[in-house]
């Protein structure tokens, strides 16, 4: 491959929409293993939130592909490959942070604490409309200055 070629590919890696439209790879071998991908996160995302025994599975499952994703991305750089191999290596890591970005936008939620959030958020800006309503607000300014 030449130069500018993988400079090409390289920059389509890096690029910051590359993983918009791109789909998870049925299969990957991650560290000689075979997984799953797709299956995998379908599987994570299908619930609203990760219990605790499956976060450990998912963080384990992101660590390996952030590593596949970083030798994949050396072999792009380094190794002596043709311009076809590079663009399945391309292919592959935009399919990895596809994989990826589904996987961390599972943080976790506690629905619980996120309602009770929200709450307070409504119940603070209701004071404030109610100060500003009755002319509350613009007295104390006054009395403070």
């Amino acid at each position: 491959m030449k130069e500018y070629e993988r400079k090409q590919l390289l920059e389509r890696v890096e690029r910051e929409g590359a993983t918009v439209g791109a789909t998870i790879p049925e299969t990957i071998d991650v560290q000689g293993e075979a997984i799953d991908l797709r299956e995998f996160v379908f599987e994570i995302k299908r619930r609203d939130t990760v219990p605790a025994g499956e976060r450990e599975r998912v963080d384990e499952a992101k660590k390996n592909l952030r590593r596949e994703r970083v030798q994949r991305r050396q072999l792009l750089e380094e190794a002596d490959i043709s311009f076809e191999e590079g663009e399945e290596l391309v292919a592959a890591i935009i399919g990895i942070d596809r994989a990826l970005n589904a996987l961390e936008s599972l943080g976790p939620t506690d629905l619980e604490r996120e309602s009770e959030a929200q709450e307070a958020a409504d119940q603070k800006r209701w004071m404030s409309f109610l100060k500003q309503a009755l002319g509350r607000e613009d007295a104390n300014k006054r009395g403070r200055l």
